[in-house]
């Protein structure tokens, strides 16, 4: 009986190391890889919390995703991102990496950009990054995207252009600034207004850069997203003779209204005559 006893006990005890094996092992294999992470951020001067990154998990944030971002925004300077501040932009549908990679340019280009400004143009669906790259190197748009102006001077004459007009990013105004296609809209009617004061036809070949100077100096990047450098006349050519077609047309008026009236003269006059005959 002490034997089959002793044997009984030996077998109970081996099992039991061997389930709270089991568990150590599955524990360990959970948890090394956010010590792992951990040992990640320590090693790299950007110390986080081992329970903080587990605590990620917990709050359905990738621990990864979050540990990388922190460690790329802390070693290209910008120490002032806390974690919580990258856990709250990916809770709230932002798009982290994009952030930090904007904010590390900006910075690297003197450009002032706060996080909260940063997370806020972000959340809006503006492309924060190429507005940054648009703010250090101007892009040039063309006006209008597709075929060509079309003013009338004084004169009549109807003059055809193209502009150019480079702009760089507003970052104060990108969040509820006007986009691309208001900037062109007003450039296209300033070009037209300043053609339409034009004594004639002859001014405007002569000088296409008083038409750029006088629509830049309207302020149209007003309320925009964009600050205008610069409006060029890539193109201008001449079209119809605007004026002496609506003269014939006015004259063609006039003479059919003409021939109306001379045909009920003559009526007149014939009833007139019926009548005497009669």
């Amino acid at each position: 009986m002490f034997i089959f006893a002793s044997i009984n006990f030996s077998s109970v005890s081996t099992l039991l190391l061997l389930v709270v094996g089991f568990f150590v092992f599955i524990f360990l294999s959970i948890v090394s890889k956010y010590v792992k992470l951990w040992f990640q951020a320590f090693v790299t001067g950007t110390p986080i919390s081992l329970f903080n990154i587990i605590g990620m998990s917990l709050r359905k944030i990738s621990p990864r995703f979050i540990v990388n971002a922190r460690i790329t925004s802390f070693k290209a300077g910008l120490k002032d991102i806390s974690v919580a501040d990258l856990e709250t932009h990916f809770l709230a549908g932002g798009k982290v990496n994009e952030v930090v990679r904007a904010m590390i340019a900006a910075d690297k280009a003197n450009i002032t950009l706060s996080w909260k400004q940063a997370t806020a143009i972000d959340l809006a669906g503006r492309d924060l990054f190429e507005a940054v790259r648009t703010s250090v190197n101007p892009k040039v748009i063309d006006c209008p995207s597709n075929g060509e102006i079309s003013a009338v001077a004084k004169d009549g004459i109807e003059l055809r252009c193209i502009a150019r007009v480079t702009v760089r990013t507003n970052i104060e105004q990108l969040v509820g600034g006007a986009t691309e296609d208001t900037i062109i809209a007003r450039v296209g009617e300033g070009i037209v207004s300043t053609i339409g004061s034009s004594k004639n036809h002859q001014i405007v070949l002569e000088s296409p850069q008083n038409i750029s100077k006088l629509v830049l100096d309207k302020g149209l990047d007003a309320g925009t997203a964009y600050e205008i450098l610069s409006i060029d006349i890539a193109d201008i050519s001449i079209g119809e003779n605007i004026g002496a077609r609506l003269e014939v047309k006015s004259a063609e008026a006039k003479e059919k209204v003409a021939r109306a009236r001379a045909e009920e003269r003559r009526a007149m006059a014939v009833a007139l005559e019926q009548e005497n005959i009669a």
